[in-house]
């Protein structure tokens, strides 16, 4: 499986929290990416092979557009907190294993 690059508008600390099953994710904020527009944050996965999790929609388009890789896994839900998020990607682990195998897949949704 691919590791994660998780979005500005998903918490930084989800790296450490979830680094037993997505070993070598990252946070955009840690590599200086933090105000990146999604284009350079998309090439940057894309290089670097990341899976990249998000809340924007912007990224489910680029997938439309652009092809993959890189793949992206939205996250569907409104506000809520870190722990809700960390529980949802731990949860749903075998599904997004799979999403990351499967070559025709490019957008997992999360709900």
């Amino acid at each position: 499986m691919k590791p994660l690059l998780f979005d500005q508008n998903l918490s930084p600390r989800l790296v450490n929290r979830l680094a037993d099953l997505y070993p070598g994710s990252i946070h955009i904020d840690s590599l200086g990416l933090g105000i990146a527009g999604d284009r350079e944050i998309w090439e940057y996965a894309k290089i670097h092979s990341f899976t990249i999790v998000t809340k924007d929609s912007d990224f489910s388009e680029l997938v439309l557009f652009l092809g993959i890789p890189p793949k992206v896994i939205w996250i569907r839900r409104g506000n809520c907190s870190t722990n809700a998020i960390e529980t949802l990607l731990k949860d749903n682990h075998t599904a997004i294993a799979a999403f990351c195998n499967d070559p025709e897949s490019g957008v997992l949704t999360l709900f």
